[in-house]
């Protein structure tokens, strides 16, 4: 395996080998590649002895800097570092340099102007070189890390005063003001684990098996599709663990039947409102994803090129894959250059199922308006 394989989140062959390798702990392939875990923000090499993490938390990436740039820290036990042959792509070096001096600037903002200047590079190629390479700008990683610091700190059990003025908010104004945008909730709700939140949901029988559908006043926070309504509420308690959880009683609401009817094909444009938690670049794409006409594809590049990215594809898959409210925000609708279907949390019968039903659907409206 070289250097230059370009590994997704996918189930197609380059991933099947990589998870592989990280399952046989194959220290032959050590600098080959380095494999990310969503649940601990940790990247290792294949032959890392720690414990083997679940498929469904696992990212591949080509190498360490390509890892740091989507905001994951090098693993203290295997130091992956130390093994990378992989070539380095000298945007991606200098980006993963500047993201350094972000991360370990503490409480001060660093200015791109400096940023740029210690770069040898002017600010506006710094900043194209971020959209490039992880599609965004300084500023927003900069938004992003300072909101990890401060979700640590929640989590630590820190008062929410302390945790703000720790992780680098100036003012609690400034914090609250983009609250509800950044971590869907307020920080003193996020410090206790959803404490507060008041999350409804229905499971109902749906053309792909089961859906469940969790509600807030504001919009929907899940969609999820199994075959397990034990699974499905089981995935949305671990999301949410201090949340008031009920599940609703008799009739579905609206929105559950809404997205009943649009997974049978009766109702092709669903336009309802959700109440989710995203990066701003999460939200750039989920909303480049609900531009996306029914019944048509596209491919990640494309959607990377309509956000200015020429690169970014696999930031975008990342976005799909964390995407929680599918199909209202249709990640299916998301496939790879080749034609092939790509990734998706819910299996790629359902995928290829639901592209299938929408094309039909769209060709029936179709020739049905050429008749009139």
């Amino acid at each position: 395996m070289n250097s230059r394989v370009k590994f997704r989140r996918t189930s197609g062959r380059d991933a099947r080998k990589c998870w592989n390798a990280i399952q046989r702990r194959d220290a032959a392939l050590d600098g080959a590649f380095v494999y990310a875990v969503r649940s601990t923000g940790i990247y290792c090499r294949p032959s890392c002895p720690s414990r083997r993490p679940r498929r469904a938390q696992v990212l591949f990436f080509r190498g360490p800097d390509a890892a740091e740039c989507a905001g994951y820290r090098e693993c203290r036990r295997c130091k992956p570092r130390h093994f990378s042959g992989a070539a380095t792509d000298p945007a991606t070096a200098t980006v993963a340099r500047a993201c350094r001096q972000i991360e370990e600037n503490g409480e001060e903002a660093l200015r791109l102007g400096a940023l740029a200047k210690n770069a040898e590079l002017s600010s506006h190629q710094l900043g194209r070189a971020f959209r490039r390479v992880i599609g965004l700008t300084p500023r927003q990683y900069a938004d992003a890390v300072r909101l990890g610091r401060l979700k640590r700190r929640l989590q630590k059990g820190d008062d929410v005063t302390t945790a703000l003025y720790e992780a680098g908010y100036g003012s609690a104004s400034r914090l609250y003001e983009r609250s509800d945008a950044q971590l869907g909730m307020t920080p003193a709700t996020y410090r206790k684990g959803g404490r507060g939140m008041q999350l409804t949901f229905s499971v109902a029988h749906c053309a792909l098996g089961r859906v469940l559908v969790a509600e807030t006043a504001k919009g929907i926070s899940a969609i999820y599709l199994g075959d397990s309504d034990t699974a499905l509420e089981r995935e949305l308690r671990r999301e949410y663990p201090r949340a008031e959880i009920s599940r609703r009683s008799g009739p579905h609401s609206e929105w559950v039947s809404a997205v009943v009817r649009h997974l049978a094909g009766r109702q092709p444009h669903l336009d309802l409102p959700t109440d989710v938690q995203a990066t701003a670049f999460q939200r750039r794409v989920w909303e480049a994803l609900r531009k996306i006409p029914y019944g048509a594809t596209r491919t990640y590049g494309q959607v990377a090129r309509s956000l200015g990215l020429a690169r970014g594809m696999r930031a975008v898959a990342r976005a799909c894959a964390t995407n929680p409210v599918s199909i209202v925000v249709p990640c299916h609708r998301v496939i790879r250059k080749d034609g092939g279907l790509g990734g998706y949390r819910w299996g790629l019968e359902r995928k290829e199922a639901l592209i299938e039903q929408e094309r039909r659907q769209e060709g029936r409206t179709t020739s049905g308006a050429a008749r009139k």
